[in-house]
């Protein structure tokens, strides 16, 4: 279960949000100023940090910077009643993963904590030095375009996976797809479904990044 730090000086707001959290199956955690926040985060291995950027006896950059100083690990989203272009490139630049603009909906902190938890896990991968099983997994354009095929079609079997590609060779196929399933790239289940996994999910937005550089280059 993912662990999350919640740092407001409002006990209301806290309240909510942990309320949220746990509906959301998230193990979570308050703070009430900077100094309590620096101490629970020592202590304790938080996935993520939710930081009120207006806090009492100290600013929120300055936590910020403690916080991702001290817990490098943690990924500290910023909650913040001024959401601004400068805003957002200081936060950022200060090692903030993301940032949410007070009111903000239920739905849109949701997806922001999974999109970071999501990135932190990639990042956890590379650091452990599993960055070349991923470059070998995608050297091959078959496995790139069962990637691209899961990804629109959400899941298929062996043989719509075969059919889609043209390729009439299934053992082909199921080589490439355990190929994949080795980076946690694919993932299937009891009756053989294949789909991506989150991790694939994230795989696949950064080659549609990397192939919009390469096309705007070529």
């Amino acid at each position: 279960m993912k662990k999350i730090l919640i740092v407001d000086d409002d006990a209301q707001f806290r309240s909510n949000l942990a309320q949220i959290l746990n509906d959301a199956g998230y193990q979570n955690d308050t703070a009430a100023s900077c100094g309590e926040a620096l101490t629970k985060a020592e202590a304790g291995d938080y996935d993520v940090i939710l930081l009120d950027m207006v806090m009492p006896r100290g600013s929120g950059a300055g936590c910020l910077v403690e916080l991702r100083k001290n817990n490098p690990r943690s990924a500290v989203i910023v909650i913040t009643a001024f959401a601004t272009v400068k805003d957002a490139v200081d936060v950022v630049k200060k090692g903030a993963s993301d940032y949410l603009a007070k009111p903000f909906k239920i739905e849109e902190l949701l997806l922001t904590i999974k999109r970071v938890i999501e990135e932190t896990q990639f990042e956890k991968r590379a650091e452990k030095r599993e960055f070349h099983h991923i470059l070998s997994a995608l050297s091959s354009p078959i496995r790139s375009d069962i990637i691209r095929l899961l990804q629109m079609r959400k899941h298929a079997r062996l043989v719509e996976i075969a059919k889609e590609l043209g390729m009439d060779d299934r053992a082909k196929v199921h080589f490439h797809l355990k190929k994949l399933e080795e980076s946690g790239i694919v993932e299937h289940n009891n009756e053989n479904i294949y789909s991506l996994t989150l991790f694939g999910e994230l795989t696949r937005e950064c080659l549609k990044i990397l192939e919009t550089h390469l096309s705007a280059i070529a």
